[in-house]
Formats: C-alpha cells, structure tokens, sequence
C-alpha cells in the first residue's frame, strides 16, 4: 500500500516491530496513586497501554519506546520514568 504524499509512516508502525529492544528509559505504573483515568492510553503514541482486569493500566514494554508521554501526562504523577538495565 503506497504511502500518502507527506506521510512518512503509518500511524502506530510499532505494533509491528519490537520497538522495546532499543529502548534507554521504561515506565514504572506504580498503582498507588493512579485514579484509573485513562490519560496515558490516550497520550501514548504507539498504543502500548492496555487496562486489564484489576481495572489498572499496564505498559506492554515489548513495543514500548520509552517517550515518557505517559509519565509527562499522568496528572496523579503515577507513572515514573527508569533506565533500561539490560
């Protein structure tokens, strides 16, 4: 499928690779303060935040590139940004 004029990449491109290997900072959800808004899965470019049955939301850090958006964005301050240890 050819690519729009002006578009270098299709929105989401890291679903289909394993963007997490090249990551330098991983987000922490910590749960002790998080109100269960939502805002990161809304903020995170690649998709990467599922909320499951505990109702808390979870990085899948296999796809996860590490932009800190939802850290940035999180208004209860619940998400924290750590080195990658490999």
């Amino acid at each position: 499928m050819p690519l729009s004029v002006g578009c270098t990449a299709r929105p989401g491109k890291a679903r289909g690779n394993r963007t997490g290997a090249w990551r330098t900072f991983k987000p922490d959800f910590k749960h002790d303060k998080c109100t269960k808004c939502g805002q990161c899965i809304l903020i995170c470019p690649e998709g990467c935040v599922e909320q499951r049955e505990d109702e808390y939301y979870y990085p899948d850090l296999t796809y996860c590139k590490g932009c800190g958006l939802c850290a940035e964005e999180c208004p209860a301050e619940d998400v924290e940004m750590r080195k990658e240890e490999k």
